[in-house]
Parts: C-alpha cells; structure tokens; sequence
C-alpha cells in the first residue's frame, strides 16, 4: 500500500463497497480526489472516533503531529 492512497471520487463511488471494506478489513485509508486534488478520507471508524474524543479533526491532527515529533526526537 502507498504511504498516500487517493482514488477518484468518481471511482470510488462506482466501487463503493468494494472501498468500504478495503478500508475496514485492510485497515487502510484511502484519500478521494478531484482532479487529483485531496477532497476527503476514508479512514478506519477507530480512528474517526479517536478524532471525535480528541475534539474534532484538526486537535487529533494536532496531537499526532506532537507525538510524530516526540519519536522522531528519540
């Protein structure tokens, strides 16, 4: 798997069970793209709802980013 996986929108919604359970099952996240700009994510629900409990998409974001920097200090 790449490190970023993006697929079309339009693919993705003509696949879309297929993508759901790769997301699930393979436990990867898969970027959609618009004329290969990023749009969204589909990620695994555990990590949805750890973004929740953390306050939202942009504080979990911002405590991975501390963690990432913490283990690259190491």
């Amino acid at each position: 798997m790449d490190a970023k996986e993006s697929l079309p929108t339009s693919e993705a919604r003509a696949n879309l069970s297929d993508v759901i359970a790769s997301v699930r099952l393979l436990r990867r996240c898969i970027y959609l793209t618009r004329r290969d700009k990023p749009q969204a994510a589909l990620v695994p629900v555990e990590l949805a709802d750890a973004a929740v409990e953390a306050g939202g998409a942009d504080p979990a974001a911002q405590i991975l980013r501390d963690h990432i920097a913490a283990m690259q200090k190491k």
